[in-house]
């Protein structure tokens, strides 16, 4: 539980605040640079959990889900503190850039190291200043560029506290998700703060139901973790729960033609694609190699031989998989529970 004053970035911040905190970060060349943090303080003692965006600097949903979220009149009952970092890597999101100025990827940087590469100080800010005074952290990502992923939330299924949190925040899917080095996941839990993934979209795109989802996501994790109040009667409908999951690369070079979208059941040897030959008649076949959910697809139709253009979760019950994806989509469209939300114009 946190003590009554809680400190970050030396200005110490009573409960019953909101307000916003700017971390001093390495100069971009000669122009000074800060991490905008956003800290709300319940009147009551509880956890501390970060929700960070923008880990790669073209992954724009997490940003649009943070702003929406903060502004939900449900933060008034809130029990412990959420610090926010809407855009933690401020230098990419300038040039729409999943990497920073040095070519790194932030999220294979961490824990960071005060004297290294560009990469390596912000990590290191980030996870000192933030990570390390925290509980629990939920950091919201997108596909990479030129793909997108269905509405997933990324986690260690074998961790209870984890998979509990998981299936509650909402989304269609939970991957059980195996840690890379230096990613911010994969050094939390060392520290001993375990991280929810949430996975939704594309890159350097808006998607008004994976906003949406996240919205509520983040809502349904705090919920679960006794930090907002439950609401009555409600029940979770249980996600596809999935263990494994595959990307398909292109044996051909050419035009691809999708036969399944995104969030579609395919069976094992299955047609999903064909890549087409632009000069003549020839056509290859793309191939489900197992049965299972596409969660995650090329959005670009030129591909090379060894292009990543389909990631493909394992679940055999097929029916049962539609049955539970049409039902979070659904539900996600409807009206919410929060006047705020409903009140928001829908990006189109």
């Amino acid at each position: 539980m946190p003590a009554p004053m809680f400190n970050l970035g030396g200005v110490d911040i009573p409960r019953g605040v909101n307000v916003t905190i700017n971390l001093e970060l390495p100069k971009l060349y000669n122009t000074p640079t800060q991490l905008p943090v956003r800290v709300i303080r319940g009147k009551r003692s509880g956890p501390v959990v970060f929700i960070s965006a923008a880990i790669h600097g073209d992954e724009l949903n997490g940003i649009e889900i943070i702003r929406r979220f903060r502004k939900l009149s449900i933060l008034k009952k809130l029990k412990g503190t959420l610090i926010l970092v809407p855009i933690v890597n401020v230098y990419g999101i300038m040039t729409l850039s999943r990497y920073l100025p040095d070519r790194r990827d932030l999220n294979r940087s961490f824990p960071g190291n005060a004297k290294g590469s560009l990469a390596g100080r912000v990590a290191r800010i980030f996870f000192d200043e933030i990570v390390k005074k925290c509980d629990l952290g939920i950091d919201l990502h997108t596909a990479s560029i030129h793909k997108s992923n269905l509405p997933q939330v990324r986690t260690n299924t074998d961790n209870e506290y984890t998979f509990r949190l998981a299936k509650a925040f909402g989304a269609a899917v939970v991957l059980h998700s195996e840690l890379r080095d230096g990613s911010l996941r994969a050094v939390a839990q060392e520290e001993g703060v375990p991280i929810l993934l949430y996975e939704a979209g594309e890159a350097l795109r808006f998607d008004e139901t994976s906003i949406r989802i996240g919205v509520h996501g983040l809502v349904n994790v705090l919920r679960e973790n006794e930090m907002l109040p439950k609401v009555s009667k409600k029940v979770h409908k249980v996600p596809v729960i999935t263990r494994s999951s595959k990307w398909i690369r292109s044996s051909e070079s050419g035009m691809l033609r999708t036969i399944k979208a995104l969030g579609d059941t395919v069976a094992q040897d299955e047609i999903i694609a064909y890549i087409d030959e632009p000069l003549d008649d020839e056509s290859f076949e793309v191939r489900s190699p197992f049965d299972g959910i596409i969660i995650g697809k090329s959005e670009i139709p030129l591909v090379q031989a060894g292009d990543a253009v389909f990631h493909i979760a394992r679940f055999k019950n097929l029916e049962q998989a539609e049955d539970k994806i049409e039902h979070f989509h659904e539900n996600m469209i409807e009206e919410s529970e929060f006047y705020e939300l409903n009140n928001e114009d829908t990006i189109e």
